[in-house]
Formats: C-alpha cells, sequence, structure tokens
C-alpha cells in the first residue's frame, strides 16, 4: 500500500484496486449482498401504489421521462421499467428511486446513505461491461467504505454531529459522488492512477442542501440519483484521460477544506486501509438498516410511541406528549414547529417527529406483528387524516440532555405522555431497532424486501429476486443485467 507521503486520492485508489485483484472478506461480500437486496427493494417500493403521488409527477418518473428523451445507447437498465438507457443515465434513475422512500441505509457516526448513490453506480457499469457478480460486490463494498471514510473525517466529536449537517450540507450526496466514482470505476477497469484521477473529477461533481428535511420540497429524492449519476461520469472522464489534483481531497483548496473548513480530520478517512482483509476494519460494514419507511431521525420516538402502544395506551387518551431527542436531530424532526405538526407533503410527514409520533400510536400496522409504521401511514389519505393531525398537534419536540450524549453513535429518544386521566407515561430507547443494539436479521430484511416489492412484483417474483441476489458472490458475467431484468414491473 501507499506510503504517507502520498496524496489521499491516490491512497484510496489503491485500496479500492486491491479489493478489486485481491478480493473482499466473505463477510463483507454478504453484507454487500445484503445491501444490495435492502436498496432494491427500497427502489421497487418506490413505484409502488402506495406512494400517492400523480402519475408522471414523482422525482422518479422526472428522472426517468428526461433520461429517456435525451436518448444514447442502451447500456443499463432502469428498475422496474425494463428501459435501457446509458449507464450515467440509468445511474440517475436508479438512484434516485434508491432514496425516494427514504428507507435507505445509515451510516453511523457520519449519519449519510451509501448504498443509495454507490450501489445504482455500480449496477450501471457492470450491466455495461458485462461484470460477474463478485466484482459488482467488491465495487459496491470498496464504494461504500471510501463513502462512509469521507463521512467519518466530517464528524465533530465537539459538535456531536457531521459539519456538514451543520453547515446544511447533504453529506450522502457529496460523499456519495466519490464513493460511486471509486465503485464505477472499478467495474470500468480504471488502473490505480485512474482511479485517484476519478476521484479528483468526483470531488468538483458533489452537490446537496438539506433544507428540504426542515420545510419540504422534493428535491432530495434526486440527490442519490445525481451522486450515482456524477460517479459514472467521473469514472468515464478519468477513462477517457481527463485528469484531477493529486491533492483533490486534502489540498488548501480541495474537497475536505471546501466543504468542511478546517473541521476535519484525516484520521478515519485514512485509518487501517492496509489491514482491510480483517472484516472487523470496515466501515460500511457498520451501516445500519432501516425497519420504517420515514427519516432515521424520527425511528426511536416511533420505538418508543410502539411501546407504550403496546403496553395498552390508545391515541385518544393522550393529552400531551413531549418527545425528547438529540439537539441536532431535533432540528430536522422539530423544526419549524408548525410545519411538522401539519406536513405538506407525504415525503414531508416522514421528517416529522409530531407526525410520526401520532402515526405510530393509530397506524393499523401498530397492531400486527411487522414493523409497527408502513407506506400507508405516509399516503395522502393517512398524512391529511384530521384525527392524526390532531394528535401530532399534541406533540411537542424537545432537546433531552442524555440523547445528546449518546448522538450519533445511535439514535435514542424519550417520549413522555400526559393522558386525559392524569396519568404521566414515559418511554426511552437508547437506540433504535434496526441500530447498532438490535440489528434487524435476515428474516427481517427478506420480510422488509417483500413489504417493498411484492406490490409490483408479485410473491413468486419476489422470492426469486431475493435467491438471485443471495447468489449474486458466485453469479458468472452477465448476471447483473439478468438479475435487473427480474425487477421489470408486468
Amino acid at each position: 500500500m501507499s506510503g504517507d507521503g502520498e496524496g489521499y486520492a491516490a491512497r484510496l485508489a489503491a485500496f479500492a484496486a486491491a479489493c478489486r485483484a485481491d478480493g473482499i472478506p466473505r463477510e463483507i461480500a454478504a453484507d454487500a449482498a445484503a445491501r444490495t437486496l435492502d436498496c432494491l427493494g427500497n427502489s421497487l417500493g418506490a413505484l409502488g401504489p402506495h406512494t400517492g403521488e400523480a402519475a408522471g409527477a414523482s422525482p422518479q418518473s422526472v428522472a426517468l421521462a428526461l433520461a429517456r428523451a435525451s436518448g444514447g445507447a442502451g447500456e443499463a437498465t432502469a428498475l422496474g421499467s425494463g428501459v435501457r438507457l446509458p449507464a450515467d443515465r440509468a445511474a440517475l434513475v436508479n438512484g434516485t428511486l434508491a432514496h425516494a422512500l427514504d428507507f435507505d441505509d445509515t451510516h453511523l457516526p457520519s449519519v449519510l446513505h451509501p448504498t443509495a448513490a454507490v450501489l445504482p453506480a455500480a449496477l450501471a457499469a457492470a450491466e455495461a461491461t458485462g461484470a460477474d457478480g463478485a466484482a459488482l460486490l467488491a465495487a459496491l463494498a470498496a464504494g461504500g467504505e471510501v463513502c462512509c471514510r469521507l463521512g467519518m473525517a466530517s464528524y465533530d466529536p465537539q459538535l456531536r454531529n457531521s459539519v456538514f449537517f451543520e453547515k446544511g450540507l447533504h453529506a450522502t450526496s457529496i460523499c456519495g459522488t466519490v464513493g460511486a466514482a471509486v465503485a464505477a470505476g472499478l467495474l470500468y477497469g480504471l488502473s490505480p492512477a485512474e482511479l485517484a484521477h476519478a476521484i479528483g473529477i468526483a470531488c468538483s461533481m458533489g452537490a446537496g442542501v438539506i433544507e428540504a428535511n426542515r420545510t419540504g420540497g422534493s428535491v432530495k429524492r434526486l440527490h442519490c440519483g445525481w451522486a450515482a449519476h456524477s460517479g459514472v461520469c467521473a469514472a468515464q472522464f478519468a477513462a477517457g484521460g481527463v485528469t484531477g489534483p493529486p491533492t483533490a481531497l486534502e489540498g488548501r483548496f480541495g474537497f475536505l477544506t471546501a466543504f468542511l473548513d478546517e473541521r476535519w480530520t484525516a484520521g478515519p478517512l485514512l485509518a487501517g486501509l492496509e489491514e482491510m482483509g480483517a472484516a472487523g476494519n470496515w466501515q460500511y460494514a457498520r451501516t445500519v438498516f432501516k425497519p420504517y419507511p420515514s427519516n432515521h431521525f424520527t425511528h426511536p420516538g416511533i420505538d418508543c410511541a410502539l411501546a407504550l402502544r403496546r403496553a395498552g395506551l390508545r391515541a385518544e387518551d393522550v393529552l400531551s406528549a413531549q418527545l425528547g431527542v438529540a439537539a441536532a436531530p431535533r432540528r430536522t424532526i422539530g423544526e419549524p414547529h408548525a410545519d411538522k405538526v401539519r406536513p405538506r407533503t407525504p415525503y414531508h410527514a416522514k421528517f416529522s417527529g409530531p407526525y410520526t409520533v401520532a402515526a405510530a400510536l393509530m397506524s393499523e400496522a401498530g397492531d400486527t406483528a411487522g414493523p409497527g409504521l408502513g407506506h400507508a401511514d405516509f399516503s395522502p389519505a393517512a398524512f391529511t387524516e384530521p384525527r392524526r393531525l390532531a394528535l401530532a398537534q399534541r406533540v411537542e419536540v424537545v432537546a433531552d440532555e442524555q440523547c445528546d450524549a449518546e448522538f450519533p453513535h445511535a439514535f435514542s429518544a424519550v417520549l413522555r405522555v400526559r393522558t386525559r386521566g392524569g396519568q404521566v407515561l414515559r418511554e426511552r430507547v437508547a437506540g433504535s431497532l434496526g441500530g447498532p443494539g438490535t440489528p434487524l436479521s435476515r428474516e427481517q430484511l427478506a420480510g422488509k424486501f417483500r413489504l417493498n416489492a411484492e406490490p409490483v412484483l408479485g410473491a413468486l417474483r419476489t422470492a426469486g429476486l431475493i435467491e438471485a441476489v443471495r447468489a449474486l458472490r458466485a453469479a458468472p458475467r452477465g448476471a447483473v443485467g439478468a438479475l435487473l431484468a427480474l425487477t421489470r414491473i408486468g
């Protein structure tokens, strides 16, 4: 591996090239396959009937229409439609689908969504080049690792938050562009030097602001699509001979300082790159899966509400409620209060602490053995339902000191409820379901995939897709195209 004197991009490129040449640990390959299944399910779920959006009006529909209208050689498949597109535009469409439901996995403590940006780029490049399944999984793992490590470089222990988020920047789309370039570059066969250039080029391409988390708007759903698209383009530019600066990451005007000022640290970005044969050294494998289709900051509050409900609390008995979370999540799911208690759109409702607590107390899914909150809870009929909105009005979101101490290594919450009968009920969770302490099982992940895929594919084809993804590590060349053909609806 490279010495300390080499630029950061060269060191990351050498790590990625080693993943391709030497393979990745078996456990990491299995993890990458699980993330592939989860991401494909989330993408298919975004095509389901529960979104409630007018035909052609969603960001994912607009992305597909524009990609089709632009023409070009059919190199890769758009999920669901089966439409063949140039690789960069297939990545755009599929990345938009992957992030559309806000159901995608989350890395802690960087709080970014690596798979939704990196996998669509990897799928497009793998299909375009006829790669085998093992190459796809290695590219996803390497690109996901680079993405997560860039996110970790932004974590400020004093802030207990990512500097990206403190500045209103979307770490997922910014770091995801670089990770996507690494994944695509590996599959396009770039040399280590060319991979370093792809990283340098991608440093000029990532963007995204997160005001939509607070006040609404549908643009955020495009962020992972644009990151995947830009990553494929960066790899293609590097293959064609375009170069990036050798200090694109750490230079005076490089990626890290430009986005993070002087508040970044190289240690988490570079540490242990020479020992990645050990599965325990991988940051990407620490990324956690979501059990509920909403912003991850809402999940511990949902867990608290479901626990109180299962202990006998009825929604109609709630006089008032106070949801305590860490200060940083509060800014996303609790402010502005007037917007959060009356969401404007189904997607906006996914970022509301008051609404998701109300939904958890009233959802029909809460009475089942399933996850407890589902797609139907974010439909137009649900988020405008007067009783839910009335209950949301009675939920206040506040900062909690203990949750602050636990964030962002875990998403925790405390829910205090005053009932009409005069009781004061309290429920605290130290980490949300699916997080480091309570990971989702293989069976639960398959159940989540079925929840997403069966409404559009049916039970038989959904089961076949599960088996195809689980067999990816041994799949031959051309298998990626065959896999994506299974996602075609109709």
